[in-house]
């Protein structure tokens, strides 16, 4: 089933979809126009259409995002099933208030010298537009379902499930 949200009922669902999912895989567009993806960790998404990621000022990422804003951001869940593709226009902030509000201890080990580390910035996304894919069935009928197909030759027809475009 497609599900097209308005943009306020979007964000929230979009929200609630990914707030467990804490790794994010980030594609970003290299100077020769190949893609470049590595995990990174959410760290806050409001309702005001950013997500926002602790990154270092000298990463390949920041150079990528000065050639090219646009970037795609990956989130699974293979446990229940849900799946969230974000595309957006990323930026460097460097703004010490904000990385104050979300800084934790654990960063201490990508930024030893804490919220002062003179690397540390923070990657922000503004959401362009997201889809996400939810299945209802659980992975043992999913697992029938494709031993099912194998066994009779047919082709895998996964349940019903829900796939939805949110616009932001």
């Amino acid at each position: 089933m497609e599900n097209t949200q308005n943009k306020a009922e979007g964000l929230k669902m979009l929200k609630e979809k990914i707030k467990d999912i804490k790794v994010a895989m980030l594609t970003s567009v290299n100077a020769d126009g190949s893609l470049h993806t590595r995990p990174m960790q959410t760290q806050e998404m409001k309702d005001d259409r950013i997500l926002w990621f602790f990154t270092g000022k000298n990463s390949e990422k920041i150079a990528e995002i000065k050639n090219d804003s646009h970037v795609s951001l990956g989130y699974a869940d293979p446990g229940s099933n849900t799946y969230v593709a974000v595309c957006g226009r990323a930026s460097l902030v460097t703004d010490q208030a904000k990385i104050d509000e979300l800084w934790s201890e654990i960063l201490k080990a990508w930024f030893p010298e804490g919220k002062t580390d003179p690397n540390i910035a923070l990657l922000k996304v503004s959401i362009d537009s997201a889809e996400y894919w939810d299945s209802p069935s659980s992975n043992m009928v999913q697992l029938f379902g494709m031993a099912k197909a194998m066994v009779t030759g047919e082709p895998y027809k996964p349940g019903p499930g829900e796939h939805g475009k949110i616009n932001a």
